[in-house]
């Protein structure tokens, strides 16, 4: 694969091995790439989240919410009896 690469980019790789942190741009590209993938996976996580809040407000507006005390208590009588995960 070729990949071409803009001027400021190749300077930001060289950069990078300055660093010493990196002993190629092969590596700085692994990391890079990493990174992106873990960033992807962080925005599909904050969707996700995104997704069950709207849930739960819709769930509030109904009149489907517990107070929080009634919540903390059923959470320790859960963990009294050993079946929070």
């Amino acid at each position: 694969m070729t990949i071409a690469l803009l001027p400021e980019q190749e300077q930001f790789i060289q950069s990078q091995l300055a660093t010493g942190n990196y002993t190629n741009a092969a590596e700085v590209i692994a990391e890079a790439l990493r990174l992106l993938a873990k960033r992807d996976r962080y925005d599909a996580w904050v969707e996700e989240m995104r997704d069950k809040v709207d849930v739960a407000v819709a769930q509030l507006d109904r009149g489907e919410g517990v107070d929080g005390e009634t919540a903390i208590a059923a959470l320790r009588a859960k963990l009294h009896q050993g079946q929070v995960t």
